[in-house]
C-alpha cells in the first residue's frame, strides 16, 4: 500500500504540523495580541486552502454543498475558531510545552464524543489508551 493512501500517513503529519503550530505560534505571538494573531494565522490557511483546491482542481460551487453538510461545516469552523482562539491564548500566557499536551486533550474528548454522539465502540484496551493520553497530557504539563 502506498504510505500517502493511508490515514496513519496523514495522521503523523497533521501531529507533526501541529507540533510546529504550537513552536512558531509561541514566537509569533511575543509582541502581538493572541486574538489578533488566530485572525492572521486564519487569513495564511484560508488562502493556502483555496490555492490547494484551485491546484488540484478541486474546488465547487457553494451551492452544491447540501445543508446539512453546511450546518455541521459551520459548527466545525465556530469550534476551531473557538479552540484556536483559546489556544493563542494559552500559549501567550503559558509554557507551550505546558500548553500543548493539555490541547491534546481533545483526544481523550474525541474518543468520548466518538462513543456517546457517533455510536462508536471502544474496547478495553482503547480505553486504557485514552486514560494513558490523558494521564499523559497532565503529566506532561505538570511542572514540579
Amino acid at each position: 500500500m502506498n504510505p500517502v493512501s493511508s490515514w496513519q500517513f496523514w495522521a503523523l503529519l497533521s501531529a507533526s504540523f501541529a507540533a510546529l503550530t504550537a513552536i512558531f505560534a509561541k514566537v509569533g505571538i511575543d509582541n502581538i495580541n493572541s486574538d489578533y494573531a488566530t485572525f492572521i494565522r486564519t487569513l495564511v490557511i484560508a488562502a493556502v486552502t483555496f490555492a490547494i483546491l484551485l491546484a488540484m482542481g478541486t474546488w465547487q460551487s457553494p451551492a452544491t454543498v447540501p445543508g446539512r453538510t453546511w450546518l455541521f461545516l459551520v459548527l466545525s469552523g465556530l469550534a476551531t475558531g473557538a479552540s484556536w482562539l483559546c489556544y493563542f491564548r494559552a500559549l501567550k500566557i503559558g509554557a507551550a510545552s505546558q500548553v500543548a499536551p493539555i490541547d491534546k486533550l481533545s483526544v481523550v474528548l474525541v474518543a468520548v464524543f466518538g462513543v456517546v454522539f457517533l455510536g462508536e465502540k471502544l474496547s478495553a484496551v482503547n480505553w486504557l489508551g485514552v486514560a494513558m493520553i490523558g494521564g499523559g497530557a497532565v503529566l506532561v504539563a505538570l511542572r514540579i
